[in-house]
């Protein structure tokens, strides 16, 4: 299951705040559907672009909604999907080298 995900929620941090970089925040259901689990990183896909952020459960979300933290190029109202990154394969291996 990979269903999009509304944006309903932006956290921006300034330098020195304690709890910063990029974060999304999302129900268990729709992490367990995606076989995420909390602390995990994730691939979150934007209108513009995709970034690794780390998954937090949050069950006070609405069905179908994140809240993200710092994250560049997705803003509210924004539709993104959120995806466990797959080191097996080439695509998501040459990120990291």
């Amino acid at each position: 299951m990979n269903q999009p995900l509304q944006v309903v929620g932006f956290i921006a941090t300034r330098k020195g705040e304690e709890e910063r970089g990029p974060l999304v925040r999302m129900r268990t259901d729709e992490a367990a559907g995606r076989l995420l689990n909390d602390g995990e990183l994730v691939w979150v896909y934007g209108p513009r672009q995709q970034q690794l952020a780390t998954l937090q459960i949050d069950d006070s979300l609405q069905r179908g909604t994140v809240v993200v933290r710092d994250l560049a190029g997705v803003t509210i109202t924004e539709i993104v999907r959120v995806r466990k990154p797959d080191f097996d394969r080439a695509e998501d291996r040459r990120r990291y080298v």
